[in-house]
């Protein structure tokens, strides 16, 4: 099954979000996908708003469809299994450690 199928039929949104309690600061989301994901001073990984600003703990970002690929690769390489990604309409997580 491919991301976009787990995505959900018609290409649903998503969302993305770090638990931070579990984060273990190896910077891989980082690597895979900068544009989503930076270390903050903490040395934990935070989501990065549409603005570029990092986000609370815990809060959720939108997915960018042209990124979708290298967050669900965030997501499966975490070694803290940390990442999060649901669909917004009904917020089951479709990538992640909670993923069905």
């Amino acid at each position: 099954m491919t991301v976009q199928q787990r995505a959900g039929a018609g290409g649903e949104a998503l969302e993305v979000w770090i638990d931070q309690d579990l984060c273990t600061g190896d910077g891989i989301c980082v690597q895979y996908a900068p544009e989503v994901f930076e270390l903050d001073i903490d040395g934990l990984a935070y989501v990065k708003g549409p603005d570029g600003e990092l986000l609370q703990v815990r809060a959720a970002a939108p997915v960018p469809l042209p990124l979708l690929e290298d967050v669900v690769s965030s997501a499966r390489e975490c070694p803290g299994e940390c990442i999060h990604v649901r669909r917004i309409s009904d917020r089951v997580e479709v990538h992640g450690p909670d993923a069905a």
